[in-house]
């Protein structure tokens, strides 16, 4: 078995897995530069389901004044400003849409270590006893990481039951990630993210989160690949005292036409290697911003 190790970047076209560059042109083959395109997207919808689920729970926590001010406690940072309509300091009613504008103004680097610029704004209607809700997300020039995202997603978030009660949120993808150099990628899936330690503990580095899910992705070449994860997803936020990628463990499955492929992001050690296994050789590939 080969192995070979890439550090990839979106400037080259990378080494063609399986198929030929001809092939790849046409969008049949499974290639690292997907694969590398592929975890970016998932980074951004893992800071992003953390930040709007945060922001939807801190209203109910705190009705008043509803907002994240323990930066330890969350992966915003100070360079991030949060308005609310109605304003902080007026509780809402029961019934009543709540609107929160999260602004990243022109450069702001998460607890994550991923830089972000724009904005987020999000919608909900204010349901204190409800145990699911229902919230509306949508970018203003928003970027992650460089990447331009746009479309308006939908979060649903649920309570388990007692006695171990903590929240399932289930995102709904309808997105569009345009790469520095223009190319333009959709996807349009699900993804289920699911708290399974540190919940309630108000201690953000416990926290470790569960991902499953698949989506259709479509690249600027008009090649459609499916992804599903195989292997749960486990996204450990202790690995931010190491600067490096949350997601640690878990496999996607890739396919294309007759081709098959592996994304397996490791054995929850906080580093940010993965490894693409397609034919039987496997690629290591950096992954992070």
């Amino acid at each position: 078995m080969k192995t070979t190790n890439l550090i990839l970047g979106f400037a080259l076209a990378l080494t063609i897995l399986s198929c030929s560059k001809e092939e790849n042109s046409n969008g049949n083959a499974i290639s690292t530069e997907d694969a590398q395109v592929s975890s970016k997207i998932d980074a951004m919808n893992d800071d992003v389901s953390a930040i709007v689920e945060e922001e939807e729970a801190n209203t109910y926590s705190d009705a008043i004044n509803g907002k994240t001010s323990e930066l330890i406690e969350s992966e915003l940072t100070s360079c991030a400003t949060i308005t609310r309509v109605p304003a902080f300091g007026t509780a809402p009613t029961v019934g009543e849409t709540v609107t929160k504008t999260i602004d990243f103004g022109t450069g702001c680097t998460l607890n994550s270590g991923n830089v972000v610029s724009g904005r987020i704004i999000i919608s909900f209607v204010f349901q204190p006893s409800a145990t699911s809700h229902t919230i509306n997300y949508s970018f203003d020039n928003f970027f992650h990481n460089g990447i331009a995202f746009n479309g308006d997603k939908t979060f649903t978030r649920t309570m388990t039951a007692a006695p171990n009660a903590h929240p399932i949120v289930t995102m709904t993808m309808d997105l569009t990630a345009t790469l520095p150099n223009g190319a333009l990628y959709r996807r349009v899936g699900n993804r289920v993210r699911e708290i399974i330690e540190g919940f309630g503990d108000a201690v953000l580095a416990n926290n470790v989160y569960q991902i499953t899910g698949s989506w259709v992705t479509t690249g600027p070449n008009g090649g459609t690949q499916t992804s599903t994860i195989t292997t749960p997803l486990n996204v450990k936020m202790s690995c931010i005292a190491v600067n490096k990628p949350l997601l640690v463990s878990g496999i996607i499955t890739i396919v294309r036409n007759n081709n098959t492929a592996t994304l397996d992001f490791g054995d929850g050690t906080c580093d940010n290697l993965a490894v693409l296994t397609v034919n039987g050789n496997n690629y290591n590939i950096v992954i992070g911003n």
